[in-house]
């Protein structure tokens, strides 16, 4: 195979805005490996053409929580995600949009007022010291916020007026940003330690001020910092099994910490879902035998040069665990679903093996009307797969020990599914991105069960030749057997808590189309796709048909290979590489981008979903050069965004720094979190 250059200054051919090192620290140069699945696959097989258009189940679960990024059906216990939102799906946006720019700064419309909520190395814990770039330390970063801030949540604390728990996840380090002099060839133990004290997820209540929609961190009794060290329960038919066991941990249940957080969700029940993306990443070493080689392929580890010490960050020299020829199974332990309780800050957080090992971009839920958990999920990487869990138990209302012991555990026993996808138009798919119909790109689908989770944990195996344990470690093996449909990195995966309609953001794959690529169809429309596009499911969440369409097909609206919904595309602003997806309280969708490939800063946009504006899309904000927007929370006082990896363009370190964003002057750019809201106070976006 002809591998690429994995050179930190390899270029992205005009594909992508990213830089070389965001690409080497972010997800381990996965651009430019060779594609993990190498599966003959089923783009668009044999499906049962009978599948029909089945009426949506409206969710009634109405329990405790904020509306964010991470929607679920409903939610109560917030006057911000309440208040006003009799206003139908339909309603719009009404915003100056903001024009795409270059600018070192978040650009927001006129009218709206911003400020930063809080910032890398930040105190979150009682005893942190105030951040000192050119002093860092590991035990100073295990109780400051972390880097990177990708998902943000925002819950409010019963009892307490304006009173919030922020939690956001800490993707990925960046080393040759983090420190000066850093030699990439040669890092040191403290560094290792505090960029392991960097990832992980920040829990900090946040109290809102009156009149505005600024929000101020508070050290608070519900603080805490969630690190690369923290112990996790790993459960499922993955725990305890012969492929999770190391010499630290025999019982193949307690994992240490949590790696490449990217997105997330909000449960019903009160507490925060997780992925685990580019987990891969951190391993090196290439293992002798061929079906563990094969395996580990399948997930991107063991690539060529790995067992010299290709791996960025060199983890492997100061913890064995990182290196797979002294502890084969111990990345076998990374790239689950992680469930946080924010309430509880002794309790253990839980990797869920029953919701499938896959690169997470998150899980968000939707509620049934009898009560049936629906947790969708996508795998973030060129070619691969949708997933969604259904629970086998019930949510139960209330907020008593009970109730909230059986939610606890709902995401342990259930039936995991993948997707496959038919297109209604297959003849009129080109590779151009040219519309099919009047009607868009339109198709059907249909959800395959892989594995069925039972109460005492242990699984059943619906994938012949595997195990129950190996369909939870190695999922993708399990999509390969039954032909899923390989995608165009599916991220996040968001149902719309007003209709019950699922979003996908399929970011990007400019291998589409390629020689010994697997080529177009309906729903991944373009040859060398740069932009993304935006899917449309409308799903019968306890069963397993649905009928799907492409709300966004992105890019410059200028050029003819996109789409927007049927919308005027004269009216509308150009947008490239959706990332993170959220609802306001309207049902209007929020769009966060990861890469630009426009040539203009990455951003935040509105999407109208019905009605005669469906497919309007204007931009609400931009962030700094080099950044990527992350985490959108949208409520009815403000909006956030978490602001990662400002300045990381190629050239730029922290010996010369591109950005000084947030704080201007000479300083270091650092990751942040941003408050954006109405000046004179009113709705957000309308």
């Amino acid at each position: 195979m002809n591998l690429k250059p994995l050179s930190l200054f390899v270029t992205h051919d005009g594909r992508s805005s990213r830089s070389s090192t965001t690409c080497t620290y972010k997800c381990g140069n996965a651009c430019f490996h060779e594609v993990p699945n190498t599966s003959a696959g089923e783009y668009f097989g044999d499906i049962v053409a009978s599948i029909s258009r089945r009426g949506l189940l409206k969710g009634g679960a109405a329990v405790v929580l904020a509306t964010g990024a991470g929607s679920v059906l409903a939610a109560c216990g917030d006057d911000e995600a309440t208040t006003n939102t009799s206003a139908s799906p339909g309603t719009g946006t009404d915003f100056a949009a903001v024009a795409p720019n270059s600018e070192d700064a978040v650009v927001v419309p006129g009218g709206y007022e911003q400020s930063v909520v809080i910032r890398w190395g930040d105190p979150v814990l009682p005893d942190a010291p105030a951040f000192d770039f050119g002093k860092q330390s590991a035990a100073a970063q295990a109780k400051q916020f972390g880097y990177n801030n990708d998902f943000a949540g925002l819950l409010p604390i019963e009892g307490r007026q304006d009173a919030y728990l922020l939690v956001v996840n800490h993707e990925y380090t960046t080393e040759p940003h983090m420190f000066t002099g850093y030699n990439p060839d040669a890092p040191v133990r403290e560094q290792f330690e505090i960029c392991l004290a960097a990832h992980g997820l920040s829990v900090v209540e946040v109290k809102a001020e009156s009149g505005t929609g600024k929000l101020t961190p508070v050290i608070g009794r519900y603080n805490r910092r969630i690190t690369g060290t923290t112990e996790f329960t790993l459960t499922g038919p993955a725990a305890g099994s012969a492929l999770t066991k190391t010499s630290a941990d025999p019982s193949g249940t307690k994992v240490l910490g949590t790696l490449n957080n990217c997105s997330g969700g909000l449960t019903p029940w009160g507490t925060v879902l997780s992925g685990e993306e580019n987990f891969n990443q951190y391993f090196a070493g290439v293992l002798a035998e061929p079906v563990a080689q094969d395996r580990g392929k399948r997930y991107g580890l063991g690539h060529p040069g790995a067992g010299q010490g290709e791996m960025p960050r060199h983890w492997e020299r100061f913890d064995k665990r990182f290196d797979v020829i002294q502890e084969p199974n111990e990345a076998n332990r990374f790239g689950y679903i992680v469930e946080v309780d924010p309430w509880d800050p002794a309790s253990a957080p839980i990797k869920h093996s029953a919701l499938g090992r896959f690169k997470h971009e998150s899980a968000n839920i939707y509620v049934t009307q009898d009560g049936t958990v629906v947790a969708y999920s996508g795998d973030d990487e060129r070619f691969e797969y949708m997933y969604k869990f259904v629970s086998a138990k019930k949510i139960q209302q209330g907020d008593t020990a009970a109730s909230r012991k059986q939610n606890m555990t709902i995401l342990d026993e259930g039936t995991l599914y993948v997707a496959k996808l038919t297109g209604d138009h297959p003849d009129k798919i080109d590779g151009s991105g040219k519309a099919p119909s009047d009607q868009g790109f339109t198709g059907k689908g249909q959800w395959i069960p892989i594995l069925q989770t039972g109460a005492d944990g242990k699984g059943t195996s619906l994938v012949e030749g595997m195990t129950a344990e190996e369909v939870a470690v190695f999922t993708r093996v399990a999509g390969d057997k039954v032909g899923a449909t390989k995608m165009d990195r599916p991220e996040d995966f968001e149902p719309n808590p007003k209709t019950g309609k699922v979003y996908v953001a399929l970011t990007n794959n400019s291998n589409r189309g390629t020689e010994g690529k697997a080529g177009v169809d309906e729903a991944n429309p373009r040859n060398q796709n740069k932009n993304g596009q935006v899917l449309e499911i409308v799903d019968d969440h306890k069963g397993t048909a649905f009928t799907w369409s492409l709300l966004l097909v992105c890019g410059d609206p200028k050029a003819a290979d996109t789409y927007f919904g049927g919308f005027d595309k004269t009216k509308v602003s150009p947008i490239s590489c959706p990332d993170n997806l959220a609802f306001d309280p309207y049902g209007n969708l929020w769009i966060s981008t990861d890469g630009n490939a426009l040539k203009s800063n990455d951003g935040l946009f509105s999407v109208v979903l019905e009605g005669e504006r469906r497919g309007e899309t204007k931009q609400f904000l931009t962030v700094p050069k080099g950044a990527e927007t992350c985490g959108p929370v949208v409520t009815e006082k403000r909006v956030l965004v978490c602001v990662q990896h400002p300045g990381e363009v190629d050239g730029a370190s922290a010996d010369k720094p591109a950005s000084h964003w947030p704080e201007g002057g000479t300083a270091q750019p650092r990751p942040a979190v941003v408050a954006v809201w109405k000046a004179q106070g009113g709705s957000i976006g309308v």
